[in-house]
C-alpha cells in the first residue's frame, strides 16, 4: 500500500467533530478552476464545464488538457488510479446524468456509467463503504427535490435521502456542489460560500441530518481529498485558483 493511499485514508478518518479549522496552505493559478479540483501524487487538476486541466504539482505549470466530449462537468473523485467526474446536461431539460472517468496518463475522458431517467443533475459521486453515493441537484423553485442516492456495485438503488428545509434555504437556489467523508461525517460544499456543511445520512431515515458547518477557504464548488497533504483540494472560482487546505487541530472554527 502506497504512502499516498494511506494518507488518503487518513484524511477520511481523522477529522474530529470539534476543535480545529481548515487552513489554506497553497494556491495555484488555473484559468480552468471553475467547477472543481482534484489531486494526485504528481499533479493538480482544475475542472471547467467541458475539460480538465492537469497542472504539475511542483511548479503549477499547465501540463495538458483533457480530451473527450463533455457538456457540464462537476466534482471529481479519486478512484482506481484515475478520477470519476459527475457529468450532466445542466441547464438543459430533461435531465441527463452520467459519470466520466479521467485517465491521468492519457487525459482522456470516457464514459463510466450512465443513469437511466436520472432524478436530477449529477453534481458529485463518492465511493464509500463499498457503495456509490450520488447527489442529484434541482435548482431554484425545485431546490427541495435535490437528493442523495446510495447504489450498490450493480447500480441498484439501496437508499435515498432529501435534505432539511433550512439547509436547502441556505443554498440560495443552487445546490450541494461537492462532498468528501471525514470520520463518519460528510463534508459538503455550497455553490459559492466559503464553508463546509457537516452532514449525516442515517440508515432507516429519508432525510439527511445537518450537523453544522465550518469556515473553509474554498468558494463552494467541487472538492476532493489530497493524497499528498492529507487535506482537501478545491477552488476559488472568482480568482481562478486551485486551493490546497489542511486541517489544523486545537482551535475552534
Amino acid at each position: 500500500m502506497s504512502l499516498s493511499f494511506c494518507l488518503l485514508l487518513l484524511v477520511c478518518a481523522q477529522q474530529p467533530a470539534t476543535g480545529g479549522r481548515w487552513v489554506l496552505q497553497r494556491s495555484v493559478p488555473s484559468m480552468d478552476a471553475i467547477q472543481a479540483a482534484a489531486a494526485d501524487d504528481r499533479h493538480l487538476y482544475a475542472v471547467n464545464d467541458h475539460q480538465v486541466a492537469q497542472h504539475d504539482r511542483a511548479t503549477g505549470k499547465l501540463v495538458r488538457m483533457s480530451t473527450g466530449k463533455a457538456e457540464h462537468l462537476n466534482s471529481a473523485w479519486p478512484h482506481a488510479g484515475g478520477f470519476l467526474l459527475a457529468h450532466s446536461n445542466y441547464p438543459n431539460k430533461p435531465d441527463t446524468s452520467d459519470i466520466r472517468r479521467l485517465d491521468p496518463a492519457t487525459m482522456r475522458l470516457e464514459l463510466f456509467h450512465t443513469f437511466q431517467n436520472p432524478p436530477g443533475s449529477l453534481t458529485w459521486v463518492v465511493r464509500h463503504q463499498d457503495a456509490w453515493w450520488c447527489h442529484f441537484a434541482h435548482y431554484k423553485a425545485d431546490n427541495g427535490r435535490s437528493l442523495v442516492i446510495r447504489f450498490d456495485d450493480t447500480w441498484t438503488e439501496k437508499a435515498r435521502w432529501t435534505y432539511p428545509v433550512d439547509l436547502v434555504k441556505d443554498w440560495d437556489g443552487m445546490s450541494l456542489s461537492g462532498m468528501v467523508v471525514h470520520q463518519g461525517h460528510w463534508l459538503g460544499t455550497p455553490h459559492t460560500a466559503k464553508k463546509l456543511y457537516r452532514l449525516e445520512f442515517p440508515g432507516g431515515a429519508d432525510k439527511a441530518r445537518w450537523l453544522g458547518e465550518r469556515p473553509a477557504p474554498f468558494t463552494g464548488q467541487g472538492i476532493a481529498p489530497d493524497p499528498v497533504t492529507g487535506g482537501l483540494v478545491g477552488i476559488d472560482r472568482k480568482l481562478r485558483q486551485i486551493l490546497l487546505a489542511t486541517w489544523v487541530e486545537g482551535s475552534s472554527p
